[in-house]
């Protein structure tokens, strides 16, 4: 049974930084494409990141490219999101969630099958 539990989210100020976790259970990363979605209150949930299982090959949304990075550990069977340079905008519940495709870009929620239940962060002063 797939499961993914995120955890790490919080209040932070704006410029602060914040390291979300993606722990995977019931498979192993080698075979599927993580990725990170956020979904902020009234908007419709957004690409952030994705990494590849198969080789490790990571990808942004433009709206972070620079200041998210995207990590796994497969010993931990665990995915971060490693969020730097936090802005007001990025205040949303953040979902990461797993998929079983070799991913070229950050593609949308329909690709992914399994969703964890998400983690909210909050940028403000």
């Amino acid at each position: 049974q797939v499961q993914l539990v995120e955890s790490g989210g919080g209040l932070v100020q704006p410029g602060g930084s914040l390291r979300l976790s993606c722990a995977a259970s019931g498979f192993t990363l080698d075979y599927y494409a993580i990725g990170w979605f956020r979904q902020a209150p009234g908007k419709e949930r957004e690409g952030v990141s994705c990494i590849s299982g198969s080789d490790g090959s990571t990808y942004y949304a433009d709206s972070v490219k620079g200041r998210f990075t995207i990590s796994r550990d497969n010993a931990k069977n665990t995915v971060y999101l490693q969020l730097n340079s936090l802005k007001p905008e990025d205040t949303a519940i953040y979902y990461c969630a797993a998929g079983k495709f070799h991913p070229r870009a950050v593609v949308a929620a329909s690709w992914y099958d399994d969703w964890g239940q998400g983690t909210q962060v909050t940028v403000s002063s």
